[in-house]
């Protein structure tokens, strides 16, 4: 991660950076990349000095075969694709519920009413951000693209 923020600073230091209030083409991933070095050396200090954690389940994750649990990957992926569609066809509203509604049946530990609870707040924060504080071009609702 370290590496990556660092090589996204270095690529956006060729671009005009700006100031704050008149952002240049560098700006951003001059920005984005501090802030992932950043998080990589927080991560890398906080790992630093622990021993690797024992394995109390089998490789599994509580599972009785040792085949590897596809759920959460195969729900990141239709959340994305759900995205995509309800982007086009049902507008931002809907396409944000859907992603996170079905990324977060990934997790086995979330339940049914709490990704709809989490999807309705992202959907809340989402409108609140992107339409109302951002004023991006993608409408709230749109039925049939």
């Amino acid at each position: 991660m370290v590496l990556v923020g660092l090589a996204a600073v270095a690529a956006g230091l060729q671009y005009h950076t700006g100031t704050l209030s008149r952002m240049g083409p560098g700006f951003f991933p001059v920005a984005v990349g501090a802030l992932l070095a950043f998080v990589g050396v927080l991560i890398a200090s906080s790992a630093r000095g622990q021993s690797a954690p024992q394995a109390e389940q089998p490789a599994g994750h509580g599972h009785s075969h040792a085949a590897p649990d596809l759920r959460g990957t195969v729900c990141i992926v239709l959340g994305t694709l759900a995205f995509l569609l309800f982007g086009v066809y049902g507008g931002m509203i809907p396409a944000t519920f859907a992603i996170v509604f079905i990324s977060a049946l990934g997790d086995r530990n979330n339940s049914v009413k709490q990704a709809a609870c989490l999807a309705v707040a992202m959907c809340v924060i989402a409108a609140v951000v992107f339409s109302w504080l951002l004023q991006i071009q993608l409408p709230l609702f749109t039925w049939g693209g």
